[in-house]
């Protein structure tokens, strides 16, 4: 199956009862390339990842996967998202192995004990605390295993909701190396976060939703300090 090369989002629109969440959203996401999705709370950015994971269901407008010129539609698609949402959606009285190996058999796939550790190495998931049933853990090492769960079917669309969010500082800067290295690997990656350090210098794609509308796009890399005066700039 062949792995998404872009995602064409088309004049996508969504209320929620008497509230606008999207008003007309166009862009483009292509493979290799990381997407900061900005704004402030409100603006749209968490119903534009629903939409983008297909979990929600745009009022209007399109949302097209590709590879190549071909389209990538049901089944095929959803193999191809990885999602990284508020909620962990890992299993509570289940430990990090048999979390990952449930997720596993979903997809058919290889769930031997060295095929979890491996990915619960990559994301730096305590190897004391694999065996211990998900509920004790602290926000930080559920944010792991839900990031270990995300990239388990290694999908070439990786969304991310917040996901800096219960790690220390140098475990933000690690996940924000480890999303680099799969947008260098040729995922779209596209990131929902207040945390402007932790994606500094990595993003080369930023998109600001204000009020459910896009007020901002460019393609290019930025610091810290120039993504702090973009986000003000556009978000408020």
């Amino acid at each position: 199956m062949p792995s998404l090369e872009r995602v064409e989002i088309k004049k996508v629109t969504k209320r929620f009862g008497g509230e606008r969440a999207l008003a007309g959203v166009t862009m483009e996401l292509a493979a290799g390339s990381m997407c900061a999705l900005l704004g402030h709370n409100g603006a749209g950015k968490t119903t534009l990842l629903g939409i983008l994971s297909t979990l929600t269901r745009a009022d209007s407008g399109s949302v097209a996967y590709r590879a190549g010129d071909k389209p990538v539609t049901g089944a095929a698609v959803r193999r191809e998202i990885g999602m990284l949402a508020h909620a962990s959606l890992c299993y509570a009285e289940l430990s990090a192995r048999e979390n990952l190996a449930f997720f596993a058999s979903l997809y058919d796939l290889d769930a031997g004990r060295a095929t979890l550790d491996a990915m619960l190495d990559r994301v730096g998931l305590d190897p004391k605390a694999r065996d211990r049933a998900a509920r004790t853990y602290s926000r930080g090492m559920l944010q792991r295993l839900a990031l270990a769960r995300a990239l388990l079917t290694r999908p070439s669309l990786l969304l991310l909701d917040e996901p800096f969010t219960g790690l220390d500082r140098g475990g933000a800067i690690s996940l924000g190396g480890e999303l680099g290295a799969l947008r260098d690997q040729g995922a779209i990656v596209v990131v929902v976060t207040h945390d402007l350090e932790a994606i500094a210098g990595r993003t080369d794609h930023v998109a600001i939703l204000r009020r459910g509308q896009l007020v901002f796009e460019d393609r290019g890399s930025y610091d810290y300090e120039q993504l702090k005066d973009l986000y003000h700039s556009h978000a408020n």
